[in-house]
Formats: C-alpha cells, structure tokens, sequence
C-alpha cells in the first residue's frame, strides 16, 4: 500500500526533473516554515527568446513537495516567460492539482513553496538582465530588458494601445507584469499629451 496517492507517488517514486539545469542562468529557492522543507529551482532561460529550455529542481521535501517540483518544471519547459501570464499562482496551483489531483489543504504549502522557488528564480533572472542593461533611460521591463525610451516609442507608434498591445509589441509586461502599472502610466501620460 502506498503511502501518497497514487499520482503522487508516481512522480515521487520516478522524479525526472530532479537536479540543476546544465545551463543554468536563473535560480531561486521557497522554503517552508510549516514543515522545514525546500525546493529550489533551476531554469535555463534563451536570453533572446525568453523561452525556457529546461526547469529542474532539488528538494528536501516530502513526495508532495517532490510531486508538485516535478508537475511545474515539466510544465515550464519549452514555454516563453510571457507564457506565465505574470506567475498567477492560483493558475499555476490549478494545472499542478489538474495533473496531480487536489491537494489538502495541509499539504497546499508543498506545492506553493515551488512557486515561491520559480518566482525568486525569475527575479534572479531579471537582476541578470538589469546587470547587463547599459541603456541611458530607465528600465521598465526587467523580464524583457526593454527601456522607457522603447515603451513610449510604441506608444508614440500606436496611440491606441492598451498594455495588453504593447506586451504584444515589445514583450514589455508580458513576463512577470510587476511592470504593467509604469507602462500604463506611460499611455496616460502620451494621451494626456496629445
């Protein structure tokens, strides 16, 4: 008789994700105080595509932990960061129990650590990004590395635009979204001044 369910104990019993990306350029770890456990994760990101060529994990963590690091870093390969859809981590959550079935709520944190580890891996991501950006005008998008100077020209471009339109030009707020307030300000600003 298995001690985790049985989908659970699948992926616990037969990780494949397990160990750090050969490439790795991003890494961030969630820990939990519930139970002591982490999972740290380790992305490979194209730094001209934002596609992530491979996700992988190490944990501590009990089969919970070790099932929901497998469910996200299989889920993360092969997509774009604009793909995340700004990290919701109750769409995140909702893809994960889909595969994996739901969790008790005593378990929730195991699969929330990960998210917690995916999202300090792209802020790590993003620092790389803002280290290598030598521009004269700010940075709104760290996901992107696109300027203010390249926002307000698409803006100027298309004074229509909402930010759904602009991230659908130059990937500005289309990763994480913690962006999205500027460029907005940005478009009322431009149609203030028109």
């Amino acid at each position: 008789m298995d001690f985790y369910p049985p989908k659970i104990s699948e992926l616990f019993s037969a990780p494949k994700n397990a160990g750090k990306a050969a490439q790795t350029n991003a890494v961030g770890t969630g820990a939990s105080f519930v139970c002591g456990s982490f999972v740290r994760v380790y992305l490979e990101i194209d730094r001209e595509t934002k596609e992530i060529r491979a996700a992988r994990y190490k944990t501590n963590g009990c089969g919970f932990a070790i099932a929901a690091a497998e469910s996200l870093t299989e889920k993360l390969g092969g997509r774009k960061l604009t793909a995340l859809h700004g990290l919701n981590h109750a769409e995140l959550l909702g893809e994960i129990e889909r595969e994996l079935g739901e969790f008790a709520p005593s378990r929730r944190h195991c699969a929330e650590l990960c998210f917690d580890a995916l999202q300090a891996a792209l802020a790590d991501f993003r620092a790389f990004q803002i280290e290598e950006f030598a521009g004269e005008k700010a940075l709104i998008c760290t996901c992107f590395g696109v300027s203010e100077e390249t926002v307000q020209q698409k803006i100027t471009e298309n004074p229509a635009a909402t930010v759904e339109a602009i991230g659908a030009i130059c990937n500005a707020g289309a990763g994480c979204g913690s962006c999205q307030g500027l460029i907005q300000e940005l478009i009322d600003i431009a149609e203030r001044e028109n």
